[in-house]
């Protein structure tokens, strides 16, 4: 069994952290939800009542859905292929930097952070990607 601070597991951890991170902005949701009086009977159409900070976390948390279907297929294969460099944890910590910060900026209404925490994350995707169809076809 690989030990979770090993590369190998970090990779593994990575995709759990990621998953969290998923819901890290719905929080702000909640709280949005909450100041407005949570309609039960329609939750979906109270995006139009929330306070601009609670749609943008919204955003975010939509986002982080779609970020993720790509980082853990990513992890995954770094995790199959063994990719043990240097390059690959940073990528895989890089994300996790990244999706971190950007619900921040995204909710703070930083637009160029968001965006440079988004090309980050997608950076560090696209790094694992290319570490690890280089070393399955090697």
């Amino acid at each position: 069994m690989a030990s979770l601070l090993s590369m190998p597991g970090f990779l593994l951890v990575s995709i759990g952290l990621a998953a969290l991170l998923v819901y890290l902005p719905f929080l702000v949701v909640g709280y949005g939800r909450f100041a407005v009086g949570y309609d039960q009977t329609a939750p979906r159409t109270m995006l139009a009542k929330l306070p601009p900070y609670a749609q943008r976390a919204t955003w975010a948390h939509e986002n982080a859905f779609e970020s993720m279907i790509l980082f853990a297929p990513a992890a995954l294969m770094a995790y199959v292929t063994q990719q043990q460099s240097g390059l690959a944890l940073g990528a895989a910590i890089a994300y996790l930097a990244a999706r971190t910060l950007y619900p921040v900026a995204y909710i703070a209404n930083v637009p160029l952070g968001r965006s440079l925490m988004f090309g980050v994350a997608n950076l560090s995707t696209f790094t694992l990607y290319v570490l690890s169809c280089r070393s399955a076809l090697m």
